[in-house]
Order: C-alpha cells, then structure tokens, then sequence
C-alpha cells in the first residue's frame, strides 16, 4: 500500500498549527508530504519548504502555482489531496480550486467565512466527488468517540441538557499588538471573519457537542463581548441553546479568562444519566449512570467501544492525546481517499472524520450566534440543512 502524497498550503516559518498537521499526518505511515506552497509570500514560501526538506521542484512560491504544476503532472505522481491551513480567509478560494480540480481535500476550521461560499464548496465536491474532511480534531479523541457511542446506544437515555465550554487565557491583552503572529490574524475580521473567540474555538465547542449528542440545533440566544479596548472581534462569547426535541444547551467560550489554558469540557445529561469529558484530561470519560455509581472509563481497555478501541493506539496507561486525535482525523479521511480510488464502500469504523457538512454547519452556527447577538430578540432561529 503506498502512502498517500499530501500537499500543504500554508503552515510555513512562525505558523503554529501547520507543523501540528504535518506531525498527525505522518504518525501513521500512510501519508508523506511531498509539496508545499507554506506561505503567502513567495520567497518565504520557498524557504519554509526549503527547512522542511522539500524537493526544489516541488516547493512552490504560489498555491495557485502548487495546483497548476500539480495537475500537469502524470495521475499516479501528483499529489493525492491537499492540507489548508492558511488563515481563514484562504480557506474557500483554495478548496474551492482543488475541490474542483478532483484533489482531495483537508481544510483547518472554521471552514469558510460566509455560508454562500460553505454552499458553494457543497457543490463543487458533489460535481467532482472528492473527498473533504475539516480538522475539528478533538472528535478523534478516543475518550470523545466512546461518548458518542454511549449516546448512541441509549445509556444517558433521552438528552435533557448540554453543557460545552471552551475557554482560554491567552489573549486577556492586547497581544495583536505586540507582533503575535497567531495573536494578529485571529483578531482580524478580514482574515479571521466576523467572529473571534467565537470563531476560533467556539466552532470547535459547537462540533464536539453535535458530534457527541447528535442533536440538531433549534434556536440560539448569545452574547458576544469585546473585553480588550481596541480589539476588533469579540473574545468572550455566551450562549443559550434549544435543540429539536427540546433538549436545552449552554455554550461558552472565551480567551480572556486568565489561568485557562486550552479548557475543553463537555458535560451531557439525559433521562438515565450523564457523562463528562475535559480535554486537559482526555483518556479519561467519566459516566453516571441513574442507577448506580459513577464510573470512570479509561482509554486504551477492552471494555470500550469499538469506536473508540479502533481510535486507540497503545495500551491502557500510555498516554494519548492531541496529536494522536489529530492523526485520527487524517486517518479516517486517508481511508475514504483509499475507498474513492479503489472503488469501494470505505470502513465506517476507520473513516470516521468530520466532513465538509460538518463545516458548513459550523459557518452557519457562527453567522447565527452573531446574529443573535446584534439582534434585540430573546432567541434566533438557527436550524441547518444541506443545500440541495
């Protein structure tokens, strides 16, 4: 089985996040990264590609130059799908031209900056079939995916109410001014979007509690807040939530609260019990059930699901976590990259990755709790369905 060839756009020199994909993408020996177009100037491009050992006549100063010399090359030399992880505002003309192309594609999150362009991507993968998966990387978790599946099987019963927070600390100042590389993109509407905190990791609250409890959001009520004099995009946002079915939910995000590092916690509660899960301690998933004592479920036993023995690589007491999750997201969409090529129906339990719907949905979450939050009304509506 040969690996898969993976190009990067963005994550050069100073980016934090592109190392961390290059790093989950390798970890299972199925993928290699053969081209670069790792920033958006040419000449720091190249030498990015330059540190990273790229080939000269793979290491391009251009996506757009990426893609052309791509293409040209004979199918089975060609890159097989590429890696986004420019800032935001490069994510829709960039998926969209390899999407279009018949490129694979793996693009960071949040997805795009405005809904019409989420459609758009919707159609353009359906013409061309390409897989497109979204790195909301904490769904890998093996510990996140035995929630779901306690979920799914009915041990909390019927879902009464979720609680998912995401907070940090890191930007309780004006860091954007200082010359904070990561810092200065995230509080830039132009290239960040209409939403901050909200945007950058309240996407990621929203995608860990609709993939965990399957439920599909109603109505929202939020309050965004810009608590740093000068910033332009909120960083600190709370929110109320209706589900279909009547089930209530709190969302909350922030990177203003001093001393949270990167706090990730869900809390679910249904009518036979509940669980938590806390990212800072993700090989453990406690559960309480209505009838009997609390439980604490470990990572790595033979008593989990199959979703989550399958997300799992060492033994129970090895320590597993970001990048292990990150690998596992890249490894569901290598998988449905195998399938599409091979003509077959892909392993359900190993192509287990959020799609570009997942995306979509997120854009939409996004533009409603802005929404809500300009708005003088007590609640938004804030259904989503896939464009036709």
């Amino acid at each position: 089985m040969r690996k898969l060839r993976m190009g990067m756009v963005g994550g050069g020199q100073g980016a934090f996040i592109g190392a961390v994909h290059r790093h989950a993408a390798a970890l299972d020996g199925q993928i290699e990264f053969v081209a670069g177009a790792l920033s958006s100037t040419p000449d720091k491009a190249r030498a990015s590609g330059r540190a990273l050992g790229l080939s000269a006549e793979r290491n391009y100063g251009s996506w757009e130059e990426m893609l052309e010399r791509e293409r040209a090359r004979p199918q089975g030399e060609r890159i097989d799908f590429v890696s986004i992880v420019t800032p935001n505002h490069m994510h829709y003309p960039v998926a969209r031209a390899f999407a279009e192309a018949g490129i694979h594609v793996v693009c960071d999150k949040p997805l795009v900056h405005t809904s019409e362009q989420a459609s758009d991507l919707l159609r353009v993968t359906k013409r061309s079939g390409v897989v497109f998966a979204v790195t909301y990387n904490y769904t890998g978790y093996p510990m996140v995916r035995e929630a779901r599946e306690l979920v799914r099987s009915g041990r909390l019963g019927d879902i009464r109410k979720v609680i998912v927070e995401y907070n940090q600390g890191w930007l309780a100042q004006q860091l954007e001014e200082s010359g904070n590389k990561q810092a200065d993109w995230r509080t830039d509407p132009s290239r960040s979007g209409i939403a901050g905190a909200l945007g950058d990791i309240g996407s990621h609250a929203e995608n860990l509690m609709t993939t965990v409890t399957g439920l599909e959001l109603e109505a929202l009520c939020a309050d965004l807040t810009t608590f740093v004099p000068g910033r332009r995009l909120d960083d600190d946002a709370n929110m109320l939530l209706q589900f279909q079915g009547g089930a209530r939910g709190l969302l909350w995000s922030s990177q203003v609260q001093i001393g949270s590092e990167n706090d990730l916690r869900l809390r679910v509660y249904g009518t036979r019990g509940s669980l938590t899960w806390h990212q800072e301690d993700p090989n453990a998933l406690q559960f309480f059930p209505a009838d009997g004592p609390e439980q604490v479920l470990r990572r790595g036993n033979a008593y989990l699901s199959a979703a989550a023995q399958r997300a799992t690589r060492l033994p129970a007491g090895h320590p597993e976590a970001f990048l292990e999750a990150f690998a596992n997201v890249y490894l569901g969409a290598a998988e449905a990259m195998r399938a599409h090529a091979e003509g077959r129906a892909p392993d359900p339990l190993l192509a287990d990755f959020p799609t570009l719907e997942d995306g979509a949905r997120g854009v939409h979450f996004i533009e409603k709790a802005v929404e809500s939050a300009q708005s003088e009304r007590k609640w938004t509506e804030a259904r989503w369905a896939a464009p036709d």
